[in-house]
């Protein structure tokens, strides 16, 4: 682990400490459980957006080729010799 210094108001110190209390964990652990969830919402954010603009970019673009969902792989190999 890795030690590092914050800095909290006096109303989430007290907050802090009272739900360590109830849930009988450390504040460490509740600090660290936050920071995971904040990390998991912000990777959940970062996966919609690609998402949406995959979403948005889809059927965009037009090749004139009216075959290619059947013959990919030799669309694919004939773009990649060029």
């Amino acid at each position: 682990m890795v030690r590092t210094q914050i800095q909290i108001t006096k109303e989430q110190a007290q907050a802090l400490r009272s739900l360590a209390s109830r849930l009988n964990v450390s504040q460490a652990e509740l600090i660290r459980r936050g920071i995971d969830r904040l990390l998991r919402q912000d990777a959940g954010a970062q996966s919609a957006d690609r998402r949406s603009r995959a979403l948005a970019a889809a059927g965009r673009y037009a090749s004139g080729q009216h075959d290619v969902s059947e013959r990919h792989d030799e669309h694919l190999a004939k773009a990649f010799k060029s």
